[in-house]
């Protein structure tokens, strides 16, 4: 399983907006098929619609999707934790 960050545009309500997903896929064409699946259950967004423009393989340490975090836990532990580690107030 690999990491993907797929953008693009599709219309939420009225008008056409931008949007980043993060997901967990086999390939680019997985990762894909993903994107338009989670924004057609979710947004109800026929695929046709959607506007796909880019696909990007990521390091999954640099992700903040729990779902993405979640898949890849004991490499990101194994690897000194996350890139993006926020610093703690005293």
């Amino acid at each position: 399983m690999q990491a993907f960050r797929i953008s693009g545009t599709a219309p939420f309500g009225s008008q056409r907006q931008k949007f980043t997903i993060e997901l967990v896929a086999q390939s680019k064409a997985d990762a894909e098929h993903r994107c338009y699946s989670t924004l057609g259950s979710r947004h109800k967004v026929n695929r046709r619609k959607i506007l796909i423009e880019s696909i990007k393989k990521i390091d999954p340490r640099s992700s903040n999707e729990p779902l993405v975090k979640n898949a890849f836990r004991e490499e990101i532990m194994a690897a000194g934790g996350p890139v993006n580690a926020v610093a703690e107030e005293e």
